[in-house]
């Protein structure tokens, strides 16, 4: 068997959780296929939702990487004015008290958005599933652990205001493979002064896919 399917990911749900899922409904609808096995293409955080890629079959596991390198498009709600220690809704949140004088208005939030675009190096968050000397970012963060990350190269390819009503930011980013949203919440609430994290993540598009093709993991039928 070779197979991809798109599949519209549940916040709370791993992108693990959606493998096993996939996997355990592929082996209990056809015996022949107990051992089959099932991947995906570039994780998703559990308080994200949208577009996961998953393959079905030794073939289809292997081809996974090229799916991997595509550029991706989000649509994210931004908080300012506090900041999270995973740099997203799931972590310890601190307000910050931000006067109104000192609140920005659309057109500083504006300029400060366009100074992302491009090329530049992006140090990945402590909280992610990155591998330094062989251990995972995440685990060696809830040990209360900061270790020095190397920055990586990403490109920033499309960035949009949808909307803005101070504290929440809504904004559509296309960026390259290995990019994290969350440091580009994180990095927009330090230039702009008032701190920030992502409230909010949806992936819509990775390359032509787009997620309005995807199913939900219960409506995925083998």
């Amino acid at each position: 068997m070779k197979k991809y399917v798109l599949i519209n990911k549940p916040t709370g749900w791993t992108s693990f959780d959606v493998v096993a899922y996939i996997r355990n409904r592929v082996r209990a609808n056809d015996p022949e296929h107990r051992k089959e096995k099932v991947g995906h293409a570039g994780t998703l955080d559990p308080f994200a939702t949208g577009l996961l890629i998953v393959g079905i079959g030794r073939e289809a596991t292997k081809d996974l990487d090229g799916f991997k390198a595509l550029p991706k498009t989000y649509v994210a709600i931004i908080h300012l004015g506090a900041v999270s220690d995973t740099l997203d809704s799931a972590g310890k949140i601190k307000e910050n008290f931000v006067p109104i004088k000192n609140q920005p208005d659309l057109e500083v939030v504006q300029s400060i958005l366009q100074s992302f675009l491009g090329p530049q190096k992006q140090i990945p968050p402590m909280y992610s599933a990155k591998q330094v000397n062989g251990k995972r970012l995440y685990d060696l963060a809830r040990k209360g652990m900061e270790v020095e990350r190397e920055p990586a190269l990403i490109e920033i390819y499309d960035l949009k205001l949808l909307e803005y009503s101070w504290p929440m930011l809504k904004i559509e980013v296309t960026c390259s493979a290995g990019t994290y949203i969350r440091t580009i919440a994180n990095d927009l609430g330090q230039k702009l002064g008032v701190g920030a994290f992502c409230q909010d993540l949806v992936r819509t598009k990775i390359g032509d896919y787009r997620l309005e093709d995807a199913v939900l993991p219960q409506d995925f039928k083998p």
